[in-house]
């Protein structure tokens, strides 16, 4: 019983484009933040791109002007949209749910299994 779960990923030629969904469906009723992190081969798990309740977002510096991560919030589901993909964009992309605490603070991580995304031609 998976209560983060990632889809949308796939095989795409360098230059196309992939939409991911991250839907919850755990215990959370107030979700402070919603974020997306890849693990490359050989690589460890960094982040892409979260976005909070209030709408910040952060980005890493290879997903600038390439990727937006956007909300639904009564469906509980972030998606990044991924455009000009890059073979090194290749990798496991994961969701990270926290949940909104008192005094603008966050809970502790809950993580998806991933979704595969390769970019090959």
């Amino acid at each position: 019983q998976e209560q983060v779960v990632e889809s949308g990923g796939g095989l795409v030629q360098p230059g196309g484009s992939l939409r991911l969904s991250c839907q919850y469906s755990g215990g959370i009723s107030n979700i402070g933040l919603m974020a997306w992190a890849r693990q490359g081969p050989g690589r460890r798990r960094d982040l892409v791109a979260s976005i909070t309740d209030n709408g910040s977002t952060d980005y890493a510096e290879t997903a600038k002007g390439r990727f937006i991560i956007t909300r639904d919030s009564a469906k509980k589901t972030a998606y990044l949209q991924m455009n000009n993909l890059k073979p090194e964009d290749t990798g496991v992309y994961y969701c990270r749910v926290h949940e909104r605490l008192p005094g603008l603070t966050v809970g502790p991580p809950e993580w998806g299994q991933g979704t595969q995304v390769t970019v090959s031609s």
